[in-house]
């Protein structure tokens, strides 16, 4: 496995998303990455679980609400749309191709980030339980407990 804890810290040479383990939407996100990163390059917690604090505390980010999609790629963390963002220029094709909009200023993208954040769970609604994933991708949940 290449993550690790060392004093504490988590230490991943993975893209780690972090997504709200409690809305449907955000578990939809995660079923759409997982066949279309074809590499196999993203690891997955949930914010609430105690690695998705761990590496919140870590990036001085313990205050996050669950409205907010994490990336820690690379020692840094990127929130909402950003974030989005990136994890779409990683599954590369032509998803590649939305990362453009990384030039629209980021409070703008963030406003229209927020504004479906606050009624996700409405659209789509809350969960109370995490998805299972298959035992072939079982591996890539950092938090398997």
């Amino acid at each position: 496995m290449s993550e690790q804890r060392e004093s504490g810290r988590i230490i991943s040479v993975h893209p780690v998303v972090l997504y709200d383990g409690d809305c449907g939407f955000c578990q939809r996100a995660v079923q759409f990455i997982l066949p279309r990163d074809r590499r196999g390059i993203f690891r997955f917690a949930a914010l609430q679980s105690e690695t998705g604090q761990s590496l919140l505390r870590q990036h001085g980010l313990e205050g996050a609400t669950p409205d907010t999609f994490v990336l820690v790629q690379q020692g840094r963390a990127f929130t909402r749309s950003t974030a989005g963002l990136r994890v779409l220029r990683e599954l590369g094709g032509a998803w590649r191709l939305c990362y453009a909009a990384i030039i629209v200023p980021a409070p703008l993208r963030d406003a229209v980030y927020s504004l479906f954040a606050r009624h996700r769970y409405r659209l789509f609604g809350r969960t109370d339980a995490c998805m299972i994933p298959s035992p072939e991708v079982r591996e890539r949940f950092l938090d398997r407990g």
